[in-house]
């Protein structure tokens, strides 16, 4: 007797491949310490470069945190992330989209901010079919939205839905070894079995950080960064 395969449809398909990826993927996944190439600047190496793959999250004013999770709502800390002071919470929020496709499970990082913000990579963005504008952090004008869904309510996002600019975080001392300054643009080579370099990395200042890169889910597939065996800096 001839037996037919089960059949699962599309939709069954796309929640088994969803919880894969959940299961898969925290909110920042490292890559690893770099060594770093400088054209201009002076004085010895003060930091070592990380590379971190920065998974989807959510960034949360208070009072949207209050109306998802309900009143006198606080974040409560899973586990800290490279930037002092900077979480992952416990707190997660669905996603909906135009196309009313949701994307569960969503990490809403702390502390809170002055603003909400929705980071996903562009695989994200077909998925729930939103065009996902390459911006800095913050930078929100004409952006799309999406709704977020808590335990206890719902924000409707009008705008801060984005793909996040690749970027490297310095300190004083990072920006005066590579002679650059804040918004440059630097290049990011990888070396390993899928190496590849990125260009157009945004110099982000600030005078309290760790050197670091941040990546995308899918550029950090497309170099698998878990099998870099070199990683660089190049300022040209």
């Amino acid at each position: 007797m001839i037996m037919t395969p089960p059949t699962i449809d599309r939709q069954q398909v796309e929640q088994l491949v969803r919880q894969a990826l959940l299961n898969k993927m925290s909110p920042s996944t490292s890559g690893g310490v770099a060594t770093q190439t400088r054209a201009g600047g002076s004085g010895a190496q003060p930091n070592p470069l990380v590379v971190n793959v920065s998974a989807r999250h959510v960034h949360v004013t208070q009072a949207h945190l209050e109306q998802l999770f309900g009143p006198g709502a606080q974040l409560s800390k899973l586990k800290d992330l490279y930037q002092d002071g900077e979480f992952a919470s416990e707190q997660q929020v669905n996603l909906i989209g135009p196309r009313n496709r949701m994307i569960p499970g969503v990490r809403i990082l702390g502390p809170t901010r002055n603003y909400t913000q929705v980071e996903l990579s562009y695989t994200d963005g077909i998925f729930l079919g939103v065009d996902l504008p390459v911006r800095i952090s913050g930078n929100h004008e004409g952006t799309p939205g999406c709704v977020l869904v808590g335990p206890y309510g719902a924000v409707n996002l009008n705008e801060g839905v984005i793909r996040a600019e690749r970027h490297v975080h310095m300190g004083p001392a990072d920006l005066a070894y590579f002679g650059v300054k804040d918004g440059d643009k630097v290049k990011l080579r990888i070396d390993g079995p899928c190496g590849l370099t990125f260009d157009k990395v945004t110099v982000r200042e600030h005078p309290k950080v760790k050197l670091e890169v941040h990546i995308d889910t899918d550029e950090g597939n497309a170099c698998h960064l878990p099998t870099a065996t070199r990683m660089e800096l190049i300022i040209e």
